[in-house]
């Protein structure tokens, strides 16, 4: 199946009352793991990096991995540039076929996000990809270096943005953090009701490591559909690796590529089940 648009992919799950899971990778074992899940399910599924991963696994060498893999994959997966901070590695993203970018301008005033997502979706348009943007601010940052507050989505202030700026997908904050939490979010779920009663396109879930399967349920039944995991990810690899040196099973460097492969897997097996996406392919 070919690469497919964020856009379609959000379109079905929305009208299927379902979400696509949205699988941070850092490296080739980790979307070996993550496609094997989702080929195993029949699930549509999104390979996604963030900006701020760069430093680790620069664009120019695995974007072009995640966007062969995809095209490879019998199963319709979508390559998403996620938090995009600079117009330079959001246009690089979209040079190399990324299907979706996103524009984290959270951290700005209201006027001045809405201006610079609504620049990045025109971009992304010129591309045929899609544009999710954020409203609110998630706590937490994606690398873990900041402790950013956080601040709630306003359900008015999110109508308004996605007037002005026209994205395909909203990322909103309602009690959600990015990593670990130190015990399980009390979500506002009275929020998301009020954004997703105003705003037509679909809702975006950041953080969704170590939230409680009931909660992503929940979410997904007041409109999110999709939702970001990282940090579960990487644990599941780092956990899979350690248990293998542990146990004595990773005797070289292929043994500890499997151990990396099947900890990416794992961790996507579990959260296609709690999205209700497997067989939603087709």
């Amino acid at each position: 199946m070919p690469l497919v648009n964020l856009r379609d992919l959000l379109r079905d799950a929305k009208a299927g009352g379902y979400a696509v899971g949205s699988f941070s990778i850092a490296n080739m074992e980790m979307v070996l793991g993550v496609l094997k899940a989702v080929e195993e399910t029949g699930s549509p599924a999104i390979l996604q990096i963030a900006e701020v991963r760069l430093n680790h696994s620069p664009l120019a060498l695995i974007g072009p991995l995640m966007v062969a893999a995809a095209k490879a994959s019998p199963m319709p997966v979508a390559v998403h540039f996620d938090h995009g901070k600079t117009e330079k590695a959001i246009r690089q993203a979209l040079e190399i076929g990324f299907t979706s970018v996103m524009f984290d301008g959270s951290h700005l005033p209201f006027e001045e996000n809405a201006a610079q997502t609504a620049q990045i979706s025109r971009l992304a348009a010129e591309y045929g990809a899609a544009c999710e943007g954020e409203i609110g601010a998630v706590g937490g940052s994606e690398d873990g270096s900041e402790d950013i507050a956080i601040h709630c989505t306003d359900p008015a202030q999110a109508l308004a943005f996605y007037e002005a700026t026209g994205v395909d997908a909203l990322a909103v904050a309602i009690g959600n953090a990015h990593g670990n939490y130190k015990q399980a979010p009390q979500l506002r779920f009275d929020i998301l009701e009020q954004v997703a009663a105003r705003v037509p396109a679909p809702l975006v879930l950041h953080g969704g490591t170590g939230i409680l399967p009931d909660d992503f349920r929940r979410c997904i039944r007041l409109g999110i559909h999709k939702i970001n995991i990282a940090t579960a990810t990487f644990d599941s690899v780092e956990r899979f690796a350690r248990a293998g040196y542990e146990s004595g099973a990773i005797k070289g460097y292929y043994d500890l590529q499997t151990a990396e492969v099947n900890g990416a897997y794992a961790n996507a097996m579990k959260h296609i089940e709690i999205f209700g996406c497997a067989g939603k392919a087709d």
